[in-house]
């Protein structure tokens, strides 16, 4: 017999999941430390973005739904991405999950609590200076300068407007761990690290003293 998914809100394995947030502007590089903590920690990746990518490539009828939102400019509905994030959870082996690029907003991340019962253990903010992620981005796509310059000012117009409001709710609650995301790749993760490590030590600690 295959594992039973317990409930909607389980995962594979019937446990609740460990659920971080992990926001900050386009070129903070969180993908990058993403698959750090992967690599070091064992938690499993989701992006929004990738989810919304793999719907439309499967063909399904939502997959058209959200293409065609996507074409005429639109807004696709929390309900929609949270869906895809709730069966990538309960179809995941793991009980841990980095949540890369969602909640966008407040109404996603209002959604998102309400829909799956699941409050995050902590929001990973990567705090880095608009003018260095302009560099970082422009480096990435070097010869299109000219053409892309505007498209990435909006973008960070819309993580401004958008996503702060959701970083201040949960700095409220004492939930957010900022990181200074400007430095290099290696000091950045070294910075990460003290944010997972105690946890990881404390899990080593609990299964040592089992033994």
């Amino acid at each position: 017999m295959g594992s039973i998914v317990d409930g909607a809100n389980g995962t594979a394995s019937g446990k609740k999941p460990t659920v971080i947030f992990v926001l900050g502007g386009p070129g903070s590089g969180k993908g990058t430390q993403c698959a750090y903590i992967v690599e070091h920690y064992g938690y499993t990746h989701l992006s929004a973005g990738d989810l919304l990518r793999a719907e439309i490539k499967s063909g399904s009828e939502n997959g058209t739904m959200i293409q065609n939102m996507i074409k005429e400019g639109k807004i696709v509905p929390s309900e929609v991405t949270i869906k895809l994030l709730q069966k990538a959870i309960q179809e995941n082996g793991n009980d841990k999950f980095l949540i890369d690029g969602f909640p966008r907003n407040e109404e996603n991340r209002a959604a998102f609590e309400k829909v799956t019962e699941i409050e995050p253990k902590f929001v990973l903010f990567f705090d880095c200076p608009e003018e260095e992620m302009e560099k970082r981005l422009l480096g990435r796509n070097q010869g299109r300068e000219d053409d892309n310059i505007e498209t990435i000012r909006k973008r960070f117009k819309v993580f401004l407007e958008s996503s702060l409001p959701v970083i201040q709710y949960y700095e409220a609650k004492g939930k957010v761990r900022k990181i200074n995301a400007a430095k290099p790749i290696e000091a950045v993760f070294e910075e990460v690290k003290t944010i997972f490590s105690p946890e990881a030590e404390k899990v080593k600690i609990n299964s040592c003293s089992i033994l």
